[in-house]
């Protein structure tokens, strides 16, 4: 099983090229892939999506926020800021949701270094 951030769901959507793009493509014709609430809170914020692509994303199956969910992803965020690095809130929600199921995350964006550093996030993919 595999969770995807906006940024791969975004780039998988728009036809782009590269590896999570390609592994998210694989995941989904395996039915490995586990949404993330923060990240369908994203994609549906997008007033462009097609009602076709949202019902796809609602069917997704979802990672249960757990007890004490928010405390830890505050924790997180605040162990994350204090070595200077950058802890944008809504990483810090995708990057515990994922931490609290063990399930790794699929992303282009380097910004989840940081968790995957501070927090033991697993990445599918790792950047240099």
């Amino acid at each position: 099983m595999i969770a995807a951030d906006t940024s791969t769901w975004i780039a998988f959507f728009e036809g782009d090229g590269g590896d999570d793009v390609e592994l998210l493509d694989k995941a989904l014709g395996d039915r490995q892939v586990l949404m993330v609430p923060i990240v369908l809170t994203e994609l549906l914020s997008d007033s462009q999506i097609s009602a076709n692509v949202a019902e796809s994303l609602k069917e997704l199956p979802m990672l249960e926020i757990k007890s004490g969910f928010w405390t830890r992803a505050g924790e997180l965020r605040a162990k994350v800021l204090a070595k200077g690095r950058r802890g944008r809130l809504g990483d810090a929600l995708i990057a515990q949701s994922c931490v609290d199921h063990g399930v790794p995350l699929l992303t282009r964006d380097r910004d989840f270094r940081a968790f995957a550093e501070t927090a033991g996030l697993n990445l599918a993919i790792k950047h240099s």
